[in-house]
């Protein structure tokens, strides 16, 4: 299953691998990639959206829901 999510504030690698940790550490075996341009997050996994934006918000960025 994939999803994808806008994270609000994302602006340099640096926020893209901040946010990839976030969700690995909630979510070890979810494969992530990160669209800076877009401000978007791919999650291929079984995971389920509240725990992602848990992840995000821990991260220190907004969420901003499935795209």
């Amino acid at each position: 299953m994939s999803a994808t999510y806008r994270v609000l504030g994302m602006t340099c690698d640096g926020c893209a691998n901040s946010v990839t940790k976030a969700i690995k550490a909630l979510s070890p075996n979810a494969e992530i990639k990160v669209n800076l341009d877009e401000k978007e997050v791919s999650v291929e996994g079984t995971v389920d959206a509240a725990v992602i934006e848990e992840a995000v918000k821990n991260a220190g960025f907004e969420f901003g829901g499935p795209v």
